[in-house]
């Protein structure tokens, strides 16, 4: 039976989702900004090509499908943190200016990966182990080729007359858990005893640290699909700088990033408003390093630019991570975007933080010991990885 569930096709993980929303490669920073902020979308997909023209036309009907390819994703945070660089800041107007290109040339390669729909759960699974985050899967389209080519111009969700959605790693490990008793006993053992806990490669910053000193950890949390942990002088865990509550924030928070602490910032984003004495000081030191054009952005709140290269289509739920800053939480079950910390210990087991990182939607848990101190992280990945080596004798 566990050999027929890697042998589903990834279709069958496609079911009701929504197809991509999208933006050119030819698009600017301030119209990807307008395409986030304007339809709500978490990620929008990057594409090689101008989905309203080229890859859309009648002709391309006849032409190579393959031709016009997803070559990444971008978000609000990206946004954020490349404003956050003080050239930026100096003059935000320009910044937003510059091609869409750059907020994907700080990332590393292959996070975003096309997959056949007729592929296995298992080469979805090997390419997640190869550093994939996102697979783009064509969607069954009910079209026929005449409608197709009526709505050519109409829908930029299509691409090469096709239209695709996201396959996450969420997706993936939500699935693994519907059939989890197929893994018995494996599920029940506790995370320390099968390995899983990441106690190097994760990002901290101390409470008093600049918070732009924590600008690339942010941006690799980013990549890695984790968070920034923030802690105390005795190295216990106090809270977290989340790319996942950022994005639940505006461009403006990039102001914030270069003047606050990283715990003044933790708390800038942690409620839906930034308390009034942050906002006085954000200003204040923004007035103070002459970074008038800055101040010029928080004030404004920037209207942003045009938005031409972006599709209506709304956004998967499945792109949706929330997680917040704040106090520790073990296995609270509030889903959606929370004020807490997300933690685990070296004993829990290991169905019980796959169910707690998914009731909260989020990639990662953070694992402590019982005095807060922090161990490491545990990470879809790694959760996949080794229900992945418990198949291996079968496949």
């Amino acid at each position: 039976m566990a050999f027929s569930i890697l042998t589903n096709e990834v279709s069958d993980l496609c079911l009701g989702k929504p197809a991509l929303s999208s933006l050119s490669l030819s698009a600017t920073v301030g119209e990807a900004l307008s395409a986030l902020k304007r339809f709500g979308d978490s990620f929008l997909s990057v594409w090689s090509c101008d989905q309203h023209h080229r890859c859309n036309s009648p002709r391309s009907i006849k032409d190579n499908f393959a031709e016009c390819k997803c070559i990444g994703k971008v978000c609000l945070v990206d946004v954020i943190c490349f404003l956050s660089k003080e050239e930026n800041l100096k003059n935000p107007g320009r910044a937003l200016q510059e091609p869409v290109s750059l907020l994907l040339n700080s990332k590393v390669s292959g996070l975003v990966r096309h997959l056949e729909p007729h592929a296995s759960l298992l080469e979805a699974m090997n390419l997640i182990l190869e550093g994939a985050q996102n697979l783009v899967i064509q969607l069954h389209n009910p079209f026929t080729r005449k409608k197709l080519i009526s709505k050519s111009t109409a829908n930029s969700t299509l691409h090469n007359n096709r239209e695709f959605c996201w396959l996450t790693q969420e997706d993936i490990v939500r699935y693994l858990l519907n059939s989890i008793g197929l893994f018995s006993p494996t599920p029940n053992h506790t995370i320390e005893s099968l390995n899983i806990i990441d106690t190097e490669s994760f990002f901290t910053v101390h409470y008093d640290d600049p918070a732009s000193s924590a600008l690339p950890l942010i941006s690799q949390s980013l990549v890695k699909q984790t968070s920034v942990a923030i802690l105390d002088a005795d190295g216990k865990l106090i809270g977290e700088i989340s790319p996942f509550t950022l994005n639940f924030c505006d461009e403006t928070v990039a102001a914030a990033i270069a003047t606050l602490s990283a715990g003044e910032l933790m708390a800038y984003i942690e409620c839906g408003d930034p308390p009034e004495d942050l906002i006085m000081s954000v200003k204040e030191r923004l007035e103070e390093r002459n970074l008038g054009p800055a101040l010029d952005l928080i004030e404004e709140e920037s209207g942003i630019l045009s938005s031409s290269s972006y599709s209506t289509s709304s956004s998967s739920s499945d792109e949706e991570f929330g997680m917040g800053s704040g106090k520790l939480a073990g296995n609270s079950a509030r889903v959606g975007r929370s004020p807490e910390t997300i933690v685990c210990y070296p004993w829990s087991s290991l169905v019980a933080v796959m169910i707690q990182a998914l009731s909260h939607r989020i990639s990662y848990t953070w694992v402590i010991e019982e005095d807060g101190t922090l161990v490491g992280i545990v990470t879809f990945a790694g959760m996949i990885k080794v229900l992945r080596e418990r198949l291996r004798p079968i496949v």
